[in-house]
C-alpha cells in the first residue's frame, strides 16, 4: 500500500490553519501541526485529527527563525517518510490605527515581516526540496489587506501585500514541480477578532453574502488548491464574501 501524504501547516493549532488540518485529515493525509506559543490548541488539534484515522503530530517552531524552521521540516519528513503539502498559516500582527504613524514602532514592523514574510520564505525554501520529491504544493494565508491596504495596521497589509509578491516569485521559481498559490481573506471569525465580535458581524453583513467568513469558509478553498487544482499556481485566490468589491 501506498503511503498516505503528507501535510504541515503552521499555526496549525488553532483558526484557518486547525480548519485546514482538519479537512486534510478527513481526506486521509497525515499531518504535522505547527506552534509557536498554543501548544495545548496545537496537541488538542492533532488529537482529533487522529480521531479521524491519520497520523498528526504536533511540532513547535518559530517560523520567524530560519533554524527551527529547517528542523520542523526535517522532523515531520523523518517521522512521516515524505512532505506533500505546505500551509503557511502562521501569522501575526499588532493594532495599530492607520493614522497613528507613531504608534508604529519599529519593533512592530520587525515583528510583523519577520513572522509573515520571512517565516512563509523560510518555510518555502526548506520544504522545496522534499515537495520536489512528491510533487506536491504550497497555499499560503495572506489577506484583502495585501490588495486594499486597510487592516489591523498598515505593517500588516504591507506584510501581506510582500507575501503576495512572494507567491509570484515561487510559483515561477519553483515550477514545474511545485505550485505555489495563496488564499487572502478578509475578516476572518477567528480570536484574532475577540472583543470586536458585533463590530464583524456588522461588517460582514455589509458583504454581498451578508455574512463574515469563518476558518472553514477559509479552508474550502485551501484545501482544493493543494489537492485538485493542478493547472493553478502563482494565484492569489479572495475569500471575502465580495467585501473588497
Amino acid at each position: 500500500m501506498d503511503k498516505r501524504k503528507v501535510a504541515l501547516i503552521t499555526g496549525g493549532g488553532t483558526g484557518i490553519g486547525r480548519a485546514v488540518a482538519l479537512q486534510l485529515a478527513a481526506r486521509g493525509i497525515d499531518i504535522a501541526v505547527n506552534y509557536s506559543r498554543s501548544a495545548q490548541e496545537a496537541r488538542e488539534t492533532a488529537a482529533e485529527a487522529q480521531k479521524l484515522g491519520i497520523e498528526a503530530l504536533a511540532l513547535q517552531a518559530d517560523v520567524a527563525d530560519d533554524a527551527q524552521v529547517r528542523n520542523m521540516i526535517e522532523t515531520t519528513v523523518q517521522h512521516f517518510g515524505r512532505l506533500d503539502y505546505l500551509v503557511n498559516s502562521a501569522g501575526t500582527t499588532r493594532f495599530v490605527a492607520a493614522g497613528d504613524l507613531e504608534g508604529l514602532t519599529g519593533e512592530y514592523w520587525d515583528d510583523i515581516m519577520a513572522v509573515n514574510v520571512k517565516g512563509v520564505f523560510f518555510a518555502c525554501r526548506a520544504a522545496a526540496p522534499h515537495l520536489k520529491k512528491t510533487g506536491g504544493a504550497i497555499v499560503t494565508v495572506t489577506s484583502i489587506a495585501g490588495f486594499t491596504g486597510k487592516g489591523s495596521s498598515i505593517a500588516y497589509a504591507a506584510s501581506k501585500a510582500a507575501a503576495i509578491s512572494l507567491t509570484k516569485s515561487l510559483a515561477q521559481i519553483l515550477a514545474p514541480e511545485i505550485r505555489v498559490n495563496s488564499v487572502a481573506p478578509g475578516i476572518v471569525l477567528t480570536r484574532w477578532v475577540a472583543g470586536r465580535e458585533d463590530h464583524v458581524a456588522r461588517l460582514g453583513a455589509d458583504t454581498p453574502l451578508g455574512r463574515v467568513c469563518g476558518p472553514e469558509d477559509v479552508a474550502d478553498v485551501i484545501v482544493p488548491l493543494l489537492l485538485t487544482a493542478g493547472m493553478v499556481t502563482g494565484q492569489t485566490i479572495i475569500v471575502d464574501g465580495g467585501a473588497i468589491l
